[in-house]
């Protein structure tokens, strides 16, 4: 089973203060280069894999998804969804990723946010999902760049000249990384870029985009704390269709 660390009392208090918690997708700077690789959703049946809060399932309602099922292993924050959804067409379910079973042609999009770094494995995942997906169905996902999981001590560093600078530390060791974010002993995956594409097309899927996130100049002007965000990639995004 994987690390349930958002029941953690202490680590679900600071997740719950973090501004994608109380402000939704529009807090979270990636979203709109996200929603971008998503197709149409009017219609369409939509699955969101590590749902949290339930911010993209009502997201995805309000874009005319037909029925959308929300997926997470933690129950604070599957409560905290449930609370903040009034919707017969969203329905939420407390599972673990890492040994998830779903029907099969059931879904035309599956969508997950910043999850599949908490898997040890994502070949079983991608595989039920493959078989989950309806023909032509999509799959689009972020998760943490291996650039930012590789270190366990996400810091910048300072040359002797006074320039920062992100350590690259590792990276070709996958496997598990422990740091503290929010509470400590947070267990999370580094793997490399090149493992999670080819393990998406090993699953039988074709890529169709690929973005290695940063900041636009328009998001680093209206906020500046994320002009250091254009300095290494953070986030990766991926969507990849059958």
């Amino acid at each position: 089973m994987s690390q349930n660390i958002y029941d953690d009392p202490e680590f679900f208090a600071g997740y719950a203060q973090l501004p994608r918690s109380q402000q939704g997708l529009a807090a979270a700077p990636e979203w709109p280069s996200l929603q971008a690789m998503l197709p149409d959703l009017n219609g369409l049946n939509v699955l969101d894999l590590g749902c949290g809060y339930g911010w993209f399932c009502r997201n995805a309602r309000q874009q005319g998804a037909n029925q959308v099922l929300g997926i997470d292993l933690s129950r604070r924050m599957l409560d905290r969804a449930e609370a903040m959804t009034d919707d017969p067409g969203i329905s939420y379910r407390l599972d673990d990723l890492a040994n998830l079973s779903l029907p099969q042609r059931a879904f035309d999009v599956a969508y997950s946010s910043l999850a599949l770094h908490y898997l040890p494995d994502l070949t079983p995942l991608l595989n039920t999902v493959q078989q989950a997906l309806k023909p032509g169905g999509w799959l689009v996902f972020s998760t943490e760049h291996p650039i930012y999981t590789c270190p366990t001590d996400h810091r910048w560093l300072t040359d002797d000249q006074g320039a920062r600078y992100w350590a690259i530390h590792r990276y070709q060791d996958e496997g598990q990384r422990t740091s503290d974010w929010l509470a400590p002993g947070v267990v999370k995956y580094h793997r490399t870029l090149a493992t999670t594409l080819n393990a998406v097309m090993a699953a039988g899927f074709t890529l169709r985009h690929v973005d290695e996130w940063g900041p636009s100049a328009e998001q680093m002007a209206s906020d500046n704390r994320l002009i250091e965000e254009a300095e290494r990639p953070m986030f990766v995004l991926v969507s990849a269709q059958i």
